[in-house]
């Protein structure tokens, strides 16, 4: 079995059965690597709770004993997957829907588990994926509370009932993703405009919304900003929104038994309620780094302690 397959089945297994290791989490994953070839480079995507599990796996690795460093914030897939495929990072936190899409544009699967096995089929030679957490973070579409009361939506069927011109704020990607404009209009038979905002459903978008500058926000769905401002986010009843766990990307070649239990300790005890709470710590008023809130998530769970 080549290694991408058997490494995933490997992850899998581990991820579902909540693999626990002991020990306690120690290092800093701020502190300079050591020199040589062994330290494990970590990337993650630029946004913050990308960074938040770039560095939770830090975290695991340094508590197992592998010299390690972070790259937070290189950018949106194109970039990191290119620093992988050069050798620049080793590891990176993704997400089985959104990869999946990227690796097979044709795929069909929906549902968590049939997402997650047509990735392990869809990696490419010298790509691994370990086991999918059960925490998942997903784009969403959200409307104002005065909107959904107004027109009676309370999911994206019923945008099509809505007489009014429909705005979208989202990245400028989603002009072309199957579950951006063009799912909408070939799913749900809903017209929309693009208003792009390439800020990954932050503070922009957000305040596009409130603001009346469109109806309807894309905003991942563990953004602490849709409880906080009393957004509805609305039901997706045909799944035209892929699942969306979080699951490690690797370097096929950099694997170990040692490495591959270390991460998949960490995926098999993460929750969404843990990326909400995450996520709020590093948004609220009192904002904490990405490397101390990944700290205090890996002390408090046990797992090395």
């Amino acid at each position: 079995m080549p290694i991408t397959k058997r490494i995933a089945a490997l992850g899998a297994v581990a991820a579902a059965a909540g693999l626990a290791l002991s020990g306690c989490a120690t290092g800093d994953p701020m502190v300079e690597p050591e020199s040589g070839g062994d330290t494990i480079v970590i990337g993650s995507a630029a946004f913050a709770e990308s960074e938040i599990l770039a560095y939770v796996y830090a975290e695991a690795l340094r508590a197992s004993g592998f010299s390690v460093e972070v790259r937070p914030s290189i950018g949106a897939r194109d970039a990191y997957i290119a620093a992988l495929e050069d050798g620049s990072i080793d590891v990176v936190p993704e997400y089985t829907g959104n990869l999946l899409q990227y690796f097979d544009s044709a795929a069909t699967a929906q549902s968590s588990d049939d997402v997650y096995a047509a990735l392990v089929d869809a990696v490419p030679e010298g790509f691994a994926v370990l086991g999918q957490a059960a925490a998942a973070d997903a784009d969403s579409y959200n409307v104002t509370r005065a909107f959904s009361e107004e027109y009676g939506v309370t999911s994206l069927a019923d945008l099509a009932d809505v007489p009014i011109p429909l705005r979208v704020a989202a990245n400028p990607e989603f002009a072309e993703r199957p579950y951006g404009i063009p799912g909408l209009l070939e799913v749900y038979g809903v017209e929309a405009t693009l208003v792009p905002i390439n800020d990954g459903g932050g503070p922009n978008t957000l305040q596009a919304l409130l603001n009346g500058d469109v109806e309807i926000a894309d905003i991942y769905s563990t953004t602490p900003s849709i409880a906080e401002n009393d957004l509805v986010t609305l039901a997706d009843p045909e799944s035209m929104i892929l699942a969306q766990n979080v699951v490690p990307l690797i370097d096929a070649s950099i694997l170990t038994d040692e490495l591959a239990a270390a991460i998949d300790a960490i995926q098999g005890a993460l929750t969404t309620a843990d990326l909400i709470a995450m996520n709020t710590r590093s948004s609220g008023d009192e904002k904490a780094s990405a490397d101390q809130i990944a700290a205090d998530w890996v002390a408090a769970s046990g797992l090395f302690g």
